[in-house]
């Protein structure tokens, strides 16, 4: 069966970034964000850490926007730079969305520690295999996630383990919070049948494939087609009850090449 269109999953502004990407490509894509995104309720603690960069060996990132929400705050790029070149704290980034979002808040390249884009997958797993060594006891981490509207938080903590065995301290602040969709009617209807009528479902977080179902109650997912840019969220997919679940590299050039050969 040949896909009638490919749904982006992604939060609205990533989504809409995909789906221009994707019909430059010759796909038909629409956007149905499963994760809504926002600014910490509580901006300060992101203020405070940025005065203190200093203090820390790196900073990590768990994602675009945590890279983008954290450093929103921040009015001169240019200024960054220079403070970051001066201070030398690394920003760790898991992939290419998080490292091109720090790019673009103005963090130089040569401060940034990422999987090579040519590495066969992007997580906290090889991002770790490249900084580990630079990790003695005593250095300093802070963490840069999301969290939850009550606060808990939206992320693994395979790497802070991982920093916690060698010795490291770790800190944490929350510069975004996710959300569940809030369906309107025709965004719903458009999920029903994107559920049977042989289009691709878009996945880039196992917490959007927990969003669909429960946006969805009692909605069969047996006829349903998703493409997960991680085995992880694959996994969750299939554990949800799509028919036909496929993997991807997050670049949108393997992206492509899978949704091509499912048509």
């Amino acid at each position: 069966m040949q896909a009638k269109r490919v749904i982006v999953t992604r939060p609205a502004q990533d989504a809409l970034r995909w789906v221009t990407a994707l019909h430059h490509h010759g796909l038909d894509a629409v956007a149905l964000p499963l994760i809504e995104i926002s600014p910490a309720a509580n901006p300060q603690p992101v203020q405070d850490a940025l005065q203190h960069l200093a203090d820390y060996q790196a900073v990590m990132f768990v994602s675009g926007n945590a890279a983008s929400h954290f450093y929103a705050q921040n009015t001169a790029p240019a200024q960054l730079e220079h403070a970051q070149a001066a201070i030398k704290t690394r920003a760790w980034a898991t992939g290419p969305g998080t490292h091109a979002a720090l790019r673009q808040a103005g963090v130089s390249p040569l401060h940034i520690d990422a999987p090579d884009a040519a590495a066969g997958q992007f997580d906290s797993e090889a991002l770790w295999h490249i900084v580990a060594a630079s990790v003695q006891p005593g250095s300093r981490v802070l963490v840069v996630r999301g969290s939850d509207p009550t606060g808990a938080s939206t992320g693994r903590s395979w790497l802070t383990d991982q920093l916690l065995a060698a010795g490291a301290q770790v800190d944490t602040v929350v510069s975004y919070e996710r959300h569940p969709p809030r369906f309107t009617p025709g965004q719903t209807l458009l999920a029903q049948q994107a559920c049977s009528d042989g289009s691709v479902w878009l996945f880039s977080s196992s917490e959007a494939v927990a969003h669909l179902q429960a946006s969805l109650p009692g909605q069969n997912f047996t006829a349903a087609r998703a493409l997960a840019t991680h085995p992880r969220i694959a996994q969750a997919a299939r554990d949800v009850g799509f028919g036909v679940v496929c993997g991807s590299r997050p670049l949108l050039a393997d992206i492509v090449a899978s949704i091509e050969s499912q048509a």
